[in-house]
């Protein structure tokens, strides 16, 4: 497979009238920020697949934040059964960017990374990674990107280059100056809400409150709304064991959960619960349920990650622009191997470039429930 490149930097005028594509139907596909990621991981090699396949492009036009180099090396896992060539085009802005099949848009926001080692943690790749998530950021402050989508960044490597963030999620929140966000995981059209996430169980069931139930349960009726399903159930998980057995295994879901859930549903919310995790998240599995309020990060994750590992989608609520995610790691195990799946930096994608348009009605709305 012939790989052709190109290197270069378009003068100020020409990206001032770069021409902006339109989908099929005449309907503008949205532009989204695609960051690399840590370039020791999967994220290079998963981000080059994804952009090979031709539903990507026809859904939004990606700009790689990421290290040029480093997009160059992990051509080769481009598939031979892709029906164009890649391109690598590098710009300065999305204004300068081909919007054209097989075109490999990347802005590099930082230093050289081409030296850095596939599956070796590097306090070099972690700085590189927290760049291109700025670079993103950046962009979105500006109004020039409808999205940011993440390929998956390394917490000790980022920690190594100093930058004490426990992941994409508080990086973003901080710079956009977001004190309330919220952690969403999708694939196959079922979204999971967290009461609480990043903090131990310990303290996890210490901020099981109604007011933060209840804030769960909001958001998640008003992304149902911006989904078109407005009607759709929602599903509360309880904290205990059967729920708490009317009290014997527990309190959190008579005086927290429970209460909640009623105060939602006289607001004309549909909504179940609490229910046993074992009996909600079954059900949700069996499509009963499009939307689960779980009460802390494993009781949604291990359940999620079970069922949906290589297709999961992480979506942050409560900032001022859709962001979504892989829900994986960065892999250093079997970097640079090309078997890495891409499945759910597809779907990434393609969730940003449905609910970006709408987003801003979202977020507007969110900023009162977090």
């Amino acid at each position: 497979m012939a790989n052709v490149t190109e290197l270069e930097r378009e003068a100020s005028t020409e990206e001032r009238t770069a021409p902006q594509p339109q989908a099929s139907g005449g309907e503008a596909r949205p532009v989204l920020a695609l960051t690399m990621g840590d370039v020791a991981g999967i994220g290079p090699e998963i981000v080059v697949k994804a952009l090979a396949r031709p539903e990507v492009h026809q859904r939004a036009r990606c700009l790689i934040l990421g290290d040029v180099a480093v997009l160059e090396k992990h051509l080769r896992f481009w598939p031979e059964t892709a029906p164009v060539q890649p391109t690598v085009h590098q710009v300065t802005s999305p204004a300068g960017a081909r919007w054209e099949p097989g075109v490999l848009n990347i802005l590099q926001p930082g230093e050289p990374l081409g030296e850095v080692a596939p599956g070796r943690l590097s306090a070099t790749a972690g700085r590189g990674a927290v760049e291109f998530v700025k670079g993103a950021v950046e962009l979105a402050k500006a109004g020039q990107v409808a999205g940011i989508v993440t390929a998956p960044l390394n917490k000790a490597a980022i920690h190594m280059a100093g930058f004490p963030y426990p992941g994409h999620t508080e990086l973003l929140a901080e710079s956009f100056g977001a004190a309330r966000y919220s952690l969403v995981l999708s694939a196959r059209g079922l979204f999971i809400f967290h009461v609480t996430t990043h903090v131990s169980l310990r303290e996890a069931i210490e901020r099981i409150t109604k007011e933060r139930v209840l804030a769960q349960i909001r958001l998640a009726h008003l992304l149902a709304k911006a989904l078109g399903q407005e009607e759709a159930t929602i599903a509360v998980a309880g904290l205990n064991p059967h729920a708490g057995e009317g009290g014997l295994f527990g309190n959190e879901e008579e005086v927290a959960i429970g209460p909640a859930v009623e105060e939602a549903r006289a607001a004309g919310i549909p909504v179940d619960g609490p229910l046993p995790a074992d009996v909600a998240f079954p059900r949700a599995a069996q499509g009963r349920y499009r939307f689960v309020i779980a009460m802390y990060h494993d009781q949604g994750h291990a359940v999620f990650k079970s069922l949906y590992f290589d297709e999961g989608v992480n979506i942050t609520v409560g900032l001022p622009i859709i962001r979504t995610s892989v829900d994986h790691g960065t892999a250093f195990d079997i970097a640079g191997q090309g078997v890495a799946n891409e499945a759910s930096l597809v779907q990434a994608i393609e969730l940003a470039a449905r609910l970006g348009p709408k987003w801003g009605e979202i977020w507007r709305e969110a900023q009162a429930l977090i």
